[in-house]
């Protein structure tokens, strides 16, 4: 097995890192995910270094997972964004979802029988059945308002400067991404 955080250092791609992190990746294979919202049907350069790096983790014997969120993409990242994005229907998300994956593949190796082949997971899938209710009660119940609070990219929209503000919608998507780790972990 290769030494994933030496390849990474190599290449200039780390800058910090937490203590243990190379020991415990050297016990054997371990697995991470990168988090890609399908509101659009091609990836872009903002993706490049996190597909890179998953790239990398896979050639040193470790298992990627690609995470196509489905259910995060119906609501939109608000991070870096100074209004809410339009929401896109079901049938858009999935056309966009088969995109992405397409071009993932040509970094990735979904196909092989090896057992760190990638996997794409979308996160729809763990969510789609899952209610509301049960979601806040489970869920909710776990963070702080203040916490989300304390988010930039929650302050920013809720500044004085901004005329938009923030939805209910956009409020919670950290709660889907905080989920999506728990699932996969």
């Amino acid at each position: 097995m290769k030494n994933f955080v030496e390849e990474l250092k190599w290449r200039g791609m780390i800058h910090d890192i937490m203590p243990g992190t190379e020991e415990e990746l050297m016990k054997g294979p371990a697995s991470a995910y990168v988090g890609i919202d399908p509101t659009g049907d091609s990836l872009h350069i903002g993706h490049l270094v996190s597909i890179m790096i998953l790239k990398h983790f896979q050639a040193c014997g470790h298992k990627p997972f690609a995470l196509v969120g489905g259910a995060t993409g119906m609501i939109g990242d608000p991070s870096m964004k100074s209004k809410e994005r339009n929401l896109l229907d079901e049938a858009t998300l999935a056309h966009n979802v088969e995109c992405i994956k397409s071009q993932l593949s040509k970094f990735l190796d979904f196909g092989s029988d090896a057992p760190n082949r990638a996997e794409l997971v979308n996160n729809y899938d763990w969510m789609k059945d899952y209610s509301f209710i049960d979601f806040t009660r489970d869920i909710g119940k776990m963070i702080t308002v203040n916490y989300m609070m304390s988010k930039d990219s929650v302050k920013k929209r809720l500044s004085r400067d901004s005329s938009e503000g923030m939805s209910f919608t956009e409020f919670s998507y950290q709660l889907l991404q905080g989920y999506d780790f728990l699932y996969l972990y």
